[in-house]
């Protein structure tokens, strides 16, 4: 290996060499383009041609404001390696969806998303499909409502500004465990969540149970909720 101009580590591969300079700089936080080129002296037509690029194959994606940030690409090829919360909450997940007949997945809070790091599905029938690396809304579905009740002052204040529950529907999650919501995130879902703590009681992530609407038991959170929580209380590390 040697160095190049720049002061980083050359494969030789000059094309290669530059997406993963585009790619550290993603990770330590979003990036316009502006600041794509200062962080890595690219050129601004190869940065933004390399960005394009690594987008298209969803190692980066956009902000709402445009700006590039980790995608969900690299995300699925790691979610499953190396990350001991997945490796201890994977069996669980097979259980509960054993037990359940409904598709389970965990969250953990991702920018101003809600990212899927592990999803269980059932092999038949009729379910809610959610693939490892999607990035959902915080602001919607019952995950998002474990978050905002269990997260920090920040994250709920911000949370609550464009969602449709309310901070005494939180304060309900909060007393009951858990959280549900029916056609809330998208027309035809219905899930129920629970918080995933570590040992020093901060939300870590969301586990959930997803189902369609018209099947989902109105009292998910009261049949399923001790089951989800029971898992998740495994989980505190």
């Amino acid at each position: 290996m040697e160095h190049d101009s720049i002061g980083e580590i050359s494969s030789g591969i000059k094309v290669l060499d530059r997406s993963v300079l585009i790619l550290h700089a993603v990770a330590d936080g979003p990036r316009s383009l502006a600041q794509l080129c200062d962080d890595t002296r690219l050129p601004r037509a190869t940065t933004h041609r390399l960005a394009t690029a690594l987008e298209a194959h969803e190692f980066l994606s956009r902000t709402e404001d445009g700006r590039w940030r980790i995608g969900p690409g690299l995300v699925s090829l790691s979610a499953g390696h190396g990350d001991l919360l997945i490796e201890a909450a994977t069996p669980l997940m097979h259980q509960i969806m054993e037990a359940t007949g409904e598709s389970v997945q965990l969250y953990r809070i991702s920018g101003n998303t809600r990212l899927c790091v592990a999803s269980v599905e059932p092999s038949s029938g009729l379910h809610n499909t959610v693939p490892v690396g999607s990035r959902l809304s915080l602001t919607a579905g019952s995950a998002a409502r474990v978050f905002a009740a269990f997260g920090t002052d920040e994250i709920r204040a911000r949370v609550l500004a464009d969602a449709p529950f309310t901070a005494a529907d939180l304060e309900q999650v909060r007393s009951d465990g858990w959280a549900v919501s029916f056609s809330e995130r998208e027309p035809g879902l219905a899930s129920v969540s629970v918080p995933v703590f570590n040992g020093n009681g901060a939300i870590v992530a969301a586990l959930s149970i997803s189902g369609l609407d018209a099947r989902f038991p109105r009292d998910a959170g009261e049949k399923w909720g001790s089951l989800l929580t029971e898992a998740a209380n495994q989980l505190v590390s």
